[in-house]
């Protein structure tokens, strides 16, 4: 892509994707499969955007991942990539631009691209609409089993489940010192992005509540795995982008918000701090002696006045870790000149955010997840006498999760108005058929839309279109915002089945 062909006007934000693994439980049915239910809810899905022509049978394309590229300089996968669509496994590509499959026995929602934290929330939102309808398309389905989804990280039973942030960054940036600064700010923010949970353990073994759903299954500071050892900086260097410019961090120790100030913080606080590290500021200095025990310790203070040890010696809580790393995200943004136009408001709400939570955490209730449940939690505690090891306090959890506009806890909450929303029902509707405009999601969607059977095969990084004379173009968008709205306007042909192949 030259450079007259990138986007000008308003500073962009960096490129950011969510992923969401969803519980699944067939009702009556505790031995059915997850992998057949799963399936089930993929393919029962009818996305409204294919009534202008999409194509539901649009494949999506592996030839470009590489899950097991290590960011410290190996790569475990080099002899064969590891395609699931050979073994059945199910997998879309909808006319949002969002990848809709089967991923470690769930169904998941992996959201397309944006490049600003409210539009992250917008199309996660879209997504827990998306997996609602299809599951109750599932259920309509004769022989199929009547289901339950819940937006969570665990079962119960000792599983945990992902949700997977993704950030571009700069490949120039040395992964080492971004591993030290960067492992600060996750394992510290989880005051404010952590969705609550009903026990301590990995298999909730030890009565009470914590603070984070998926501390307790961090056990390492770095790793590649996602299912076990998982680290509080995954290594996984699969960009899906432009190889020599650009590396994906992702993200896995983070909760499944209900929230969307959660998400909002989740994702606007760390698409800053990353800023602030491409920019040279350490963080490094603030990294707890055991990092994986302050992830755990963190996350089982729900009063958040317990203290971690430094290298250097020094205690500190995760508040006051998290308003040193504010200070100095702060002085590099300054009065918000050459950022995005949400990076003033990310601070302001970070700040606001940090200050209720040291003065009531659960003030914090109308905002955040993990108060709002556990202010609905001690009202049946209080009203029943309950200890916290009784099964309806696990059962009030998982309610909190389902993502059932009429049964879920948190969507009855939000209905009233008891807890504060960012985004509008409109936004969201919108975006289950259409594409973020500012990055190559834009394009990836409108293929879709507008090409229906002759999209062949989609990737993050790509899409294959049967021309009009029945030869594959490949288009290449391993640009993030090559095919962004703007670009295909200024780009006449470019969506057609005979534009050029960039």
């Amino acid at each position: 892509m030259n450079a007259s062909a990138r986007p000008t006007g308003p500073v962009r934000g960096r490129i950011i994707g969510t992923e969401i693994e969803f519980g699944i439980v067939a009702v009556g049915q505790p031995l059915l499969s997850s992998v057949v239910t799963s399936t089930q809810v993929i393919k029962a899905y009818t996305d409204p955007g294919e009534g202008a022509g999409g194509a539901d049978e649009a494949r999506w394309d592996y030839q470009s991942e590489s899950p097991l590229r290590d960011a410290r300089g190996f790569d475990l996968g080099i002899a064969r990539a590891y395609d699931p669509s050979e073994f059945g496994v199910t997998n879309r590509v909808l006319t949002n631009g969002a990848r809709f499959y089967v991923d470690h026995a769930h169904p998941e929602y992996s959201a397309p691209e944006v490049d600003s934290p409210r539009d992250a929330v917008i199309w996660d939102k879209a997504g827990e609409v998306i997996m609602h309808r299809a599951g109750v398309e599932s259920s309509a389905t004769e022989d199929n089993a009547q289901l339950k989804l819940y937006k969570n990280n665990v079962d119960g039973k000792g599983a945990s489940y992902g949700t997977h942030e993704n950030y571009l960054v700069r490949r120039d940036v040395d992964f080492d010192a971004l591993t030290l600064s960067l492992a600060t700010h996750l394992l510290s923010r989880q005051v404010y992005t952590g969705a609550g949970r009903v026990g301590l353990g990995q298999e909730g073994q030890t009565a009470g509540f914590q603070i984070s759903q998926r501390a307790d299954y961090i056990e390492v500071l770095t790793g590649l795995e996602t299912t076990l050892r998982r680290g509080i900086i995954n290594t996984r260097d699969e960009p899906h982008a432009t190889d020599d410019t650009w590396r994906r961090l992702h993200v896995i120790i983070g909760d499944a918000n209900m929230a969307e100030l959660s998400t909002y913080l989740k994702i606007g606080t760390t698409c800053l701090v990353l800023d602030a590290i491409e920019a040279g500021i350490d963080f490094a200095d603030l990294l707890p002696a055991d990092p994986v025990e302050a992830v755990h310790t963190i996350s089982h203070d729900p009063g958040l006045t317990a203290t971690v040890p430094l290298a250097d010696g020094r205690e500190i809580t995760a508040l006051a870790m998290q308003r040193e790393i504010l200070a100095r995200v702060t002085e590099m943004v300054g009065d918000g000149s050459g950022r995005p136009a949400w990076a003033l408001e990310v601070l302001a709400e970070w700040r606001e955010i940090l200050d209720a939570l040291e003065e009531n955490p659960m003030s914090c209730a109308d905002r955040l997840d993990w108060p709002a449940k556990l202010r609905l939690l001690e009202g049946f505690r209080t009203r029943d006498g309950l200890g916290w090891d009784h099964a309806r306090l696990a059962l009030i959890d998982f309610q909190y999760h389902d993502i059932d506009p009429g049964r879920g806890l948190y969507n009855r909450l939000a209905a009233k108005g008891a807890i504060r929303r960012l985004t509008s029902d409109d936004e969201i509707d919108a975006a289950i058929t259409t594409p973020p405009e500012t990055t190559r999601a834009w394009a990836r969607g409108r293929f879709l839309a507008e090409l229906g059977d002759r999209v062949h095969a989609a990737g993050w990084d790509h899409v294959v279109v049967v021309d009009t004379r029945g030869r594959e173009r490949h288009v290449d968008l391993s640009d993030p915002y090559t095919g962004s709205r703007e670009f295909c306007e200024a780009n006449p042909g470019f969506l057609g089945p005979d534009g050029p192949t960039t």
